[in-house]
């Protein structure tokens, strides 16, 4: 079984958990390909995409350990390539 292209989309609500996230992400860095992060005051919410390369069942641990953080918001998107 090959590795899945996949896009996470993060909204996060609360800035303070931004270190725990980035931890997280860092852990998983091998697996990350590319990250946009676009934080838009009017509405206090930080977006976040991380483009990964990875087995899928890596891209689903990393969404599920994301979605476990507090005031967060996760959703995966895969594509076969």
């Amino acid at each position: 079984m090959g590795n899945k292209v996949a896009l996470i989309g993060i909204f996060v609500k609360k800035r303070e958990v931004a270190q725990e996230l980035n931890n997280l992400l860092t852990e998983f860095g091998d697996c990350i390909i590319g990250r946009m992060g676009i934080p838009h005051r009017e509405k206090s919410v930080n977006i976040i995409c991380i483009v990964v390369d990875a087995p899928k069942n890596v891209i689903e641990e990393l969404s599920e350990k994301i979605e476990k953080i507090d005031k967060i918001s996760v959703n995966t998107t895969y594509i076969d390539v």
